[in-house]
């Protein structure tokens, strides 16, 4: 099965698709531009959704859910947001088909089904919630009120792909109000962080933190902040962001609240989200050419068993023996599956979970009981024979061993792909050559990020929080600088 992988040098674009398909992540839809989550790709969504569903619980969020249909003139009441969404939006003009009376079995709109007033699909809620924020907030006892809804979005992307960039996808958004500024930029600084922590804990992917330039703000906000993410072909992902977006919800929904000296003022916002493109992530970050490469912490699978026997004696041995360590790992909490299919090879059995990364591998016959049945971990491909006396303790250690692994190599590589330039001929060689992180002086126009973008495609990922200043001049305009910034191609 690994030989049906196109190799990442080769043409990392059909490698990436190729894990994604032939892993069973996800596939194409009938729908353009839309995918279907296939199970074992959904099952690994919803283990980093249970783990980042408990860590919002943890810090007081609540779950709610908002309708999918947003009135449009509810997008248009702020300014910044509706211009940022206008051209991703997907909108419903009538209510009702009928029978197409020049075609039979055909349906056609019916023209007199035209709503009185456009529907957009959402493409974010922050309209949706805000006008119910208006009821639900009357006074300072109200606040804060700490929301979070799972949910699918629409944004009619015209170039799309797995995971990465797709018209519909699954998502998480948080949206929060509070009584002070400070309350607020602490929210959205405390959610970036919880992100952080996921991202690097439990995908075993190193982030840099930052804020966005103006210039790449959330449509709508006062500060966007950003956690950035490294893959394996040099170019970042944006992992994950957190808003802060001051009064500008408030005052376009008339939400506010009274005070305890019983003066009524706008109450401030935060909106945050991570979406299935941390699955398009976590394949481009620890992937290879055999197949995929998966985390133990959230991997759909950690260990998969297959029994190497001859005849029904022998499996009779084996199944007794497996059934008691299927048990031992399953008290341990670890997920496990004793794949005992008579209708493909043991061989065949090894390449297809290499293939869809499953973390541990253990292959047990009639002799291994007694000598030590042999484990296989998927990221280095190692091997060893290990007693069946202690083996769950053992394979608990080793999922471990394996996370911490796939976080130092993705580590490593990151650092090796952050480089420091200091001319615009250094960094447009770097960009080219090399890939990765450029960390340099820019001179804080919009005009030189622009020029910058068109001229090479890469952009200001972010500037890193408490990022350390230091006299320069921009790389690309000669003029005075005051700190540097990280550029790089993106997805």
């Amino acid at each position: 099965m690994g030989n049906e992988v196109t190799k990442r040098a080769s043409d990392y674009s059909q490698w990436y698709n190729d894990l994604v398909l032939k892993g069973g992540l996800a596939d194409y839809s009938a729908v353009r531009g839309c995918m279907v989550i296939k199970p074992y790709g959904y099952t690994l969504w919803e283990n980093m959704r249970d783990v980042l569903d408990k860590m919002f619980k943890d810090t007081g969020h609540t779950n709610a859910y908002f309708p999918l249909f947003v009135p449009k003139s509810f997008l248009e009441k702020e300014e910044g947001h509706a211009e940022g969404f206008a051209k991703e939006c997907a909108v419903v003009t009538h209510y009702r088909l009928k029978g197409d009376p020049q075609q039979k079995g055909k349906l056609i709109v019916d023209p007199d089904a035209q709503l009185e007033e456009e529907l957009i699909v959402r493409p974010t809620s922050e309209a949706i919630i805000w006008n119910a924020y208006k009821d639900w907030i009357q006074s300072y006892r109200d606040l804060p009120l700490l929301i979070n809804q799972w949910a699918n979005v629409v944004r009619w992307e015209m170039r799309t792909r797995l995971f990465l960039r797709t018209a519909e996808f699954l998502w998480q958004e948080g949206h929060t109000a509070h009584a002070t500024a400070e309350e607020a930029i602490e929210e959205a600084e405390k959610m970036l962080h919880v992100y952080a922590d996921f991202v690097e804990n439990y995908m075993a992917l190193p982030v840099i933190k930052g804020v966005k330039t103006p210039n790449e703000r959330f449509a709508g906000a006062l500060e966007t902040y950003c956690i950035e993410a490294l893959m394996q072909d040099g170019k970042a992902l944006q992992a994950g962001t957190s808003h802060f977006l001051g009064q500008n919800f408030a005052k376009a929904f008339d939400v506010k609240y009274l005070t305890k000296e019983n003066k009524q003022e706008f109450v401030w916002a935060t909106s945050w989200g991570v979406s299935t493109r941390l699955i398009g992530a976590l394949v481009m970050a620890h992937s290879d050419d055999e197949g995929l490469v998966l985390p133990p912490r959230i991997a759909p699978l950690q260990v998969v068993i297959v029994p190497i026997y001859k005849g029904p004696e022998q499996k009779m041995l084996v199944d007794e023996k497996v059934h008691a360590i299927v048990a031992e790992l399953k008290q341990k909490g670890i997920s496990v599956k004793y794949d005992d299919n008579d209708n493909t090879r043991p061989g065949w059995k090894f390449a297809e979970y290499e293939l869809k990364g499953v973390p541990v591998r253990i292959a047990i016959g009639p002799k291994d009981i007694e000598n030590g049945v042999v484990v296989a971990r998927r990221d280095t491909k190692e091997k060893s024979s290990v007693p069946a006396a202690g083996l769950a303790d053992h394979i608990s250690g080793l999922l471990d061993d394996i996370q911490h692994n796939l976080y130092n190599r993705a580590l490593q590589y990151r650092e090796s792909h952050i480089t420091s330039v200091n001319s615009w001929s250094e960094f447009k060689e770097v960009l080219e050559t090399k890939g990765g992180f450029i960390s340099a002086h820019w001179d804080g126009s919009r005009e030189t990020e622009e020029k910058i973008k068109e001229e090479t495609k890469a952009t200001i990922r972010c500037i890193p929080l408490n990022n350390a200043q230091e006299q320069g001049v921009c790389v690309y305009s000669g003029k005075p600088s005051q700190q540097r910034v990280l550029f790089a191609v993106a997805y």
